[in-house]
């Protein structure tokens, strides 16, 4: 790892705006792909008749062993500037982006939003900018691609710049501190040097725009969430929980509060790496021993907090979700599985509330009779066994699920409020 501050970017956009090209060609001026292997791909490229995709290639060869099921080596996706040390949450596709979106250790701090010059905005660019807001993204450069398409032609810049704007307002993004850039992935102007052939632009470069995005702020300061991966039994040691710092701090001599299993005790020994630490922040991943506390008293799933400030443990919680795929329509009475931190439950849900607008979040309708694919909506949800979860105005790590059915993901959301049981 690098000492420098961590940052996770999601690089979304519609499927052809060049968004695995801008990836390759990031890695490539940033010296997290070698020249050969870029020479590789090209020489690969033209064979197939293909010239220029060599930089796609860098992005799509690692997508295609991601399919055969080879573990490729995550260095490809990571690179350092002069300020941080970038991994790209690549998002391939709508799908991909919210299950990465979802699971917690990808969340996307930043995005770039990639819009092809030619093309302007498309539906999928509508659909990723508002997963973007709804998911929780802080700050959005805007990628003006495919410039060498238009001819650098200012006004052609300044077109789609309107449309992304209008697009950023619909959904309440920032558009005043949102930053724009002509660039050409494939030709490389604006990314890691100024070009000559946008003589009209005097902004920033997508590098430098990348080193000004502020700096994440690690949430220490939140109450300590800690979901449950395993439960080890050590000899010598005793009960052994597993799992992630997602906020707060936990430190040995704390006394802690497993929900909703609703058992706590004495921090008695926290273990890194193999080594005794006496405290953990978020992102540890973290073993520790609570005086008192047996194998079967808790399980994955569960969430450690502190006792005088324990888990919330939802009777039922109301949510906003995106359906993605469902091969019908979703009803009142629904009972999927649903995927929040390290818990599966299934949920059921009891009621839909309001139908939203996916572009603004505006309510479209009252309590509609179903919801389809592509719909946003806001639903009321009772798990059929306690889970533990948190609204994601208040702790975001833990407020954001996924629910799965017949072995895909079909919708995603947002915890927006949580009716504690009794």
């Amino acid at each position: 790892m690098s000492d420098k501050p961590h940052q996770n970017l999601a690089i979304i956009g519609h499927v052809d705006h060049g968004k695995s090209t801008l990836v390759g060609r990031l890695l490539y001026e940033t010296g997290s792909v070698p020249e050969h292997v870029i020479e590789q791909h090209k020489e690969e490229a033209e064979e197939k008749g293909k010239g220029g995709f060599e930089f796609a290639y860098v992005m799509d060869n690692l997508a295609e062993e991601r399919e055969r099921g080879v573990t490729i080596d995550i260095a490809h996706q990571e690179f350092d500037t002069d300020e941080y040390f970038f991994t790209i949450v690549d998002c391939p596709g709508h799908r991909d982006f919210v299950k990465n979106m979802i699971t917690g250790a990808s969340q996307a701090d930043n995005a770039v939003l990639v819009v092809a010059a030619d093309d302007g905005v498309q539906p999928q660019t509508q659909e990723h900018v508002f997963l973007a807001r709804t998911l929780g993204i802080g700050e959005m450069i805007v990628a003006i691609n495919k410039m060498d398409l238009v001819d650098y032609e200012e006004g052609r810049y300044h077109e789609a710049v309107d449309e992304v704007t209008d697009l950023l307002n619909q959904v309440r993004f920032d558009t005043e501190n949102a930053k724009f850039i002509p660039v050409s992935a494939f030709e490389g102007d604006n990314i890691a040097s100024e070009s000559e052939n946008t003589d009209w632009y005097d902004g920033e470069i997508l590098l430098e725009a990348l080193n000004a995005l502020p700096e994440p702020e690690p949430p220490t300061d939140a109450p300590l969430r800690l979901p449950i991966q395993d439960v080890y039994t050590i000899s010598g040691i005793g009960t052994v929980p597993v799992g992630r710092v997602e906020t707060g701090m936990l430190n040995t001599g704390d006394n802690v509060s497993f929900q909703p299993s609703d058992v706590g005790g004495e921090v008695k020994t926290i273990e890194m790496h193999h080594e005794e630490v006496p405290q953990a922040g978020p992102g540890d991943n973290v073993g520790f021993n609570v005086r008192g506390i047996g194998q079967d008293d808790i399980r994955r799933g569960d969430v450690c907090g502190p006792a005088d400030d324990p888990p919330s443990v939802a009777e039922t919680f109301q949510a906003r979700i995106v359906v993605m795929q469902h091969p019908s329509v979703i009803t009142a009475g629904y009972t999927p599985v649903f995927h929040a931190h390290t818990s599966q439950v299934a949920c059921t849900i009891e009621s839909i509330d309001q139908k939203i607008d996916p572009a603004t979040g505006e309510a479209e309708e009252e309590n509609p009779d179903f919801i389809q694919n592509g719909d946003a909506a806001v639903v009321t949800i009772r798990p059929q066994k306690p889970l533990s979860i948190e609204s994601a105005n208040e702790i975001p790590e833990l407020g954001s699920f996924a629910i799965r059915d017949m072995g895909q993901t079909i919708a995603a959301g947002q915890v927006m409020s949580v009716n504690e049981r009794e």
